[in-house]
């Protein structure tokens, strides 16, 4: 089975920071379980083992692909009061985007909600559909707003 996300994001391996590759490939990870249900720990083990990667956040990588399928449960119900679709209907990126924005939002308080959301959108612009960067803000404001509340208080104009 073609993977696009795969795909895509070997082309724009040079230009990004290691961070935002971690990112990428942690995307890679959570799109392939999502479309095969396949186990997450061999799905960790088979990104790594990929040649040309580029340069990535290697433990950045492991802690979001490993966090967010380990908790995909809680992520899912952190998510849901903010779709307007059930899960089931989101695409496989859209979805993928959503559950790693909701890990980190939850669970990486280091870093700041405005930096998650925007590599999130970046992600959704790269890899999604026509609009659905714009579908992933909406619902990652929203939800910052109540993981975040503190934070996203303090920056709110």
């Amino acid at each position: 089975m073609s993977n696009p996300v795969a795909e895509q994001e070997v082309k724009k391996a040079p230009s990004r920071s290691p961070r935002h590759r971690a990112r990428e490939l942690a995307l890679q990870g959570v799109y392939q379980w999502r479309v095969t249900a396949g186990d997450d720990a061999q799905i960790e083990k088979q990104i790594h083992a990929e040649k040309n990667l580029g340069r990535y956040d290697k433990e950045l990588f492991s802690k979001l692909l490993r966090g967010t399928l380990s908790q995909h449960t809680s992520l899912e119900a952190l998510l849901t009061p903010y779709l307007d679709r059930p899960l089931a209907e989101l695409s496989p990126v859209e979805f993928a985007v959503l559950m790693l924005g909701a890990f980190e939002l939850s669970q990486h308080l280091e870093v700041p909600y405005r930096v998650i959301i925007n590599e999130a959108v970046e992600l959704a612009k790269t890899f999604g559909g026509t609009d659905g960067h714009k579908y992933v803000n909406g619902v990652l404001d929203k939800l910052a707003a109540q993981v975040r509340a503190p934070e996203f208080a303090k920056s709110a104009p």
